[in-house]
Formats: C-alpha cells, structure tokens, sequence
C-alpha cells in the first residue's frame, strides 16, 4: 500500500497520511460536472422545504396515540437528534463541500465498505419518501372531490380521481427536478414560503382561538389536558404508568418521519453558492426553526383537539382528520391548500436529495457508471430519471390489496432514516477523532458547535436506541409483516458492508490516515466576497434568508 506524506493546514507538523490504492483516491474533480446555481435564499428555504405530512397529516396519529404531552415529549426528543445530526454533517459539510455528501464522508473518514452502505440506505430511504408524499398529497386533494365519500375510501368514484391525481402529481414532481436544479430551487423557495405564512398563521390564529375568539367564544386553555388527559394509553400492558410510556414511544417513529430530510440543507452543498457561508448559517438557525415549526405547532393543536377528537379518530382517508384541519375549522380549505404544497414540496425534495446521493455514488464507483452523466448544465439527467422512477409506486396506494404493501415501504423509509442519522452521527465522531489527531484547529472551521463531539455521541446514542425500538409493539403482538419492514433494514445493511468490505478489502480508517485535504476546495475557490445588504428589503431578506 503506498503511503503520502501530508501537511496539516492548521500547523507546520508533517503527519502520516495513507493514499493507498486507487479505490480510494478522493479526487474527484474531473468527474464532478454539477454547477452551483442555488443562491442564499434556496439554501436558508430548503430546511423549511422538508416539512411535509409527517407534521401536518402525521402529527394527528401521533396526537391521537400518545395525547398531547406525550407527543410533545416525543417531537422534542428527536427534535434533539435531528438537530444533532444536521449540526455533525453541517461541520463536516462547510470543511469539504462536495458531492456525495455524507455517503462520501463516511467511505473517507470510516471505511469505504461504510460509505458504500450508508450511501445506498440512504438513497433508497428518500427514494422511497417521494411515493410516500405523492400518495399523501392525493389524500389532501380529494378533500375538496364532492364525488367522493369521506365514509367509503375506496368507492369507484374516489379511486379513479386518485389515480388521475397521483399521475399528475407524480409528473409535476418529476419535471421539477427535470428541469435544473435552479427550477427546483425557486420552486422550493416558492413553497418553502407559503409553508412558513401557514404556520405562522396557525400558530395565531390557534393562539387566538385558545384564548377565547373564536366563533363560540370558548376560551380552551389547557382544557384537553386535564380531560381527557396529557397522555393516552397504548392499551399494550395493563400496568396504566407503562402503557402512557410506550404510547410515546409509539410516537417517537411518528416523529421521525417529520423531521427526516433536513440533511438536504448540506446534500446540496455542491450546487450551492458560497456553500460554506451559507449552509454555516442555516445550521445555525435549525435550532429555533425546529421550535417554531415544530414544538410550537404540535403544542398547539394539543391544545385545541382532544386526542380522543371523533374526526381526529375516523378512518375518512382524506385531510379531514389532520389536527390542523381539525382546529382551523373556520377556514379548513386555505389549511388544507397549505398542507397540500408541503406534501408536494417535501415529494420534489426526497427526489432531488436521493438523485445527488446516487450521483454521489456513481462518480466514486460505488453505483453503475452511466448514472453519473450530466447535461451541459450540469444536471445529472440519469440519477434524476432513475430517482424518477420510484414515483410510480404512488400508484401502489390507489389500489386497496396494494396499500397494505405500500405501507409497509413506508416503514422500510422511517428505519432508513434512523440509519442514516446514526451514520452521520458516527462518521462525525470518527471526522473529530481525526482532525484532532492530525492537528486541525475545528474552531477555525467555517462552522463548529462548541458542544461537539459530545452533541454527536447523543444523536448517534438515541439513533441506535430508535433503530432497535422501531418495532417494539410487534413483540406484543407479533406480526411477520410488521416485524420485517420494522427491522428488514438493519441486516440488509449489514449483507452491503460485510459484501462490499469482502470483495474490496477495504480497512477502517485509522486518525492519521484520514484525508481531509484530497479533492476538497479551498475557502477561496468557494467563497466570494458578501454583499452587506443597504436597503430596507435587503436587511429584511438577510435577517429571514
């Protein structure tokens, strides 16, 4: 194995570092043909362009489970992780922004066995997710289809609209991402927007009504929190204490579907202008986006929906038994328009993140070579049209015998997501270990969290504890179904490591081995100068993007 003999940016100390074979040479530079095209603003909306159904339509079952404490204990813990996660690969991401993102990371700074399986879990996780927010996209629209009965979900009527709508639904999603990565970025922005106004306006407009004005003058309070309670029971064990605890637990998956994909942030990091100033910024406002967006909109709708709500409890199939619905009953079709952009924006957004992991892939040799191809602009055209592809799945939740098997890919995309935060997390702790080692300053990286490593041992702590737990319930009840897409992931993980380590030979990287210079650009080859902003709307624009 030939060994190279590499200078630490932060000293003059010369440390050992091994380039070995080609494998794993990490300079990537003549493969690489996207173009950074999405400015500041695309960066700073795309955190908001994830928040989909989980919140919105999810969050009523996770109300309705585990009663509005419960769920707000719940969406706080892996609110944490989320954000744990986001700040390890934004570190990692504002040091070497480049394609392939964290799947790249961990085959650099891990082992390249880790890299091969992190990279395809993840990409099949949000390919995945893109059906998943077709067919809940659809749910939203037949709420306005007067043809089609809340109380019979799969009427003839119903089931053929459905099929319209996710085809066309399936076709905009596509097209978006078909037609550059600037056209995604403006739309995300566009729908990034109304999503922002919707909660802003709930949370009021909610405020409003708990206090007393709404149109019977009730004042709410925390009334549902003393009758029919803080926390429901999972009617799992007897024992009252433990089954309020395992209703949470039951929510705690719910909870992790809402919060999955806010890594896109950095995934577009190479497309990106700037990106090391401007992903630095956006992680650094995760935190109270992550309490606006999401701890203040699940307390809110705890406190005007009773989990035992009749509308939050049936069965209708459409946006009727979304709590936000529930509670804005005075105006629920501008609710349900909103919901809908979110269910859209967070479909074209799965589909742009897992077409840049599996371009990722490909330029490495770690996925099949015609998928790195790319257009004159820069798209990579195969990735996107093989991502595509995975849209037609929606098509599986139209059919009544195909919906149980539709569910269970979603799943199979929740425990991805919990693998996929663990591998982030891990490939941080290993990242730190070798910065130290090699005399990197982390503090003089664009971006450093001061509470590192120990905020990348909780996430990858509480990571692995979801991944285990993700099905718990099923040992109470056992079900083969349930079982295996609650757990299938974690062994067809480990068959891609232990089948890519075998065939390669790959090694886990030791700290002095690690290289954190190969491949990555400069500060200077990203970076231009900042614009202070002059005008009132420039200032306005640089203190909410």
């Amino acid at each position: 194995m030939d060994k190279k003999w590499r200078a630490s940016k932060s000293s003059q100390e010369i440390v050992e570092t091994v380039a070995s074979e080609d494998r794993y040479d990490f300079d990537f530079h003549d493969l690489d043909r996207v173009q950074r095209r999405l400015k500041q603003r695309h960066v700073q909306m795309c955190i908001a362009g994830t928040i989909g159904t989980g919140l919105f339509l999810g969050s009523g079952n996770a109300l309705r489970v585990a009663g509005p404490l419960g769920a707000l204990i719940a969406y706080t813990l892996v609110g944490t992780v989320a954000y744990s996660s986001l700040c390890c690969i934004g570190e990692m991401t504002t040091w070497a922004p480049i394609t392939g993102t964290f799947p790249h990371y961990a085959s650099r700074w891990v082992d390249p066995a880790f890299g091969f399986a992190v990279g395809w879990n993840y990409f099949c996780a949000n390919a995945t997710s893109v059906p998943v927010e077709i067919s809940a996209a659809v749910i939203l629209m037949t709420f306005w289809d007067k043809d089609a009965s809340f109380h019979r979900l799969f009427s003839r009527t119903m089931t053929s609209h459905a099929a319209i709508y996710t085809a066309v639904i399936a076709i905009l999603i596509c097209a978006i991402n078909i037609f550059g990565v600037r056209f995604f970025g403006e739309s995300e922005f566009f729908f990034s927007v109304i999503k922002l106004i919707l909660i802003i306006v709930i949370l009021f407009a909610g405020l409003v009504i708990d206090l007393g004005g709404g149109p019977d003058h009730e004042r709410i309070g925390f009334k549902y929190w003393v009758n029919p309670g803080p926390v429901n029971r999972a009617h799992l064990v007897e024992d009252g204490n433990t089954d309020r605890f395992l209703a949470i637990l039951s929510v705690v998956i719910q909870a992790a579907f809402s919060f999955q994909g806010m890594e896109m942030v950095c995934i577009a990091a190479s497309e990106t202008e700037n990106p090391r100033r401007n992903i630095a910024k956006a992680v650094r406002r995760v935190f109270y986006r992550i309490v606006v967006f999401y701890m203040l909109g699940i307390l809110m709708i705890g406190m005007l929906v009773a989990y035992d709500n009749p509308d939050l409890l049936s069965k209708v199939g459409t946006a009727a038994q979304s709590p936000f619905v529930i509670a804005m009953n005075t105006f629920p079709h501008l609710v349900n328009a909103g919901i809908f952009t979110s269910a859209f924006s967070a479909g074209s957004s799965s589909l742009f993140s897992s077409s840049r992991v599996l371009y990722g892939l490909s330029i490495r040799g770690q996925a099949p070579k015609f998928l790195a191809y790319t257009t004159k602009s820069g798209l990579p055209i195969a990735s996107v049209l093989a991502t595509s592809a995975f849209a037609l799945m929606s098509f599986m939740a139209v059919s009544a015998g195909a919906e149980t098997v539709f569910n269970w890919f979603v799943n199979v995309t929740t425990t991805g997501g919990f693998i996929g935060w663990f591998s982030i997390n891990l490939t941080y702790v290993c990242f730190h270990r070798g910065m130290k080692a090699q005399g990197f300053d982390l503090t003089k990286n664009v971006y450093n969290n001061p509470l590192q490593p120990y905020l990348a041992y909780w996430g990858m702590g509480w990571s692995l504890i979801f991944i285990l737990m993700n099905g718990y319930a099923v040992f109470f009840k056992f079900e083969t179904s349930v079982f295996l897409t609650a757990y299938i992931n974690i062994p067809i993980f480990a068959a891609m490591y232990f089948a890519y380590k075998y065939v390669y030979r790959t090694k886990i990287w030791k700290p002095l081995e690690m290289d954190f210079v190969t491949g990555i650009p400069t500060v200077e080859e990203t970076e231009l100068p900042a614009d202070p902003p002059v005008t009132f709307l420039e200032k306005v624009s640089a203190v909410l993007f």
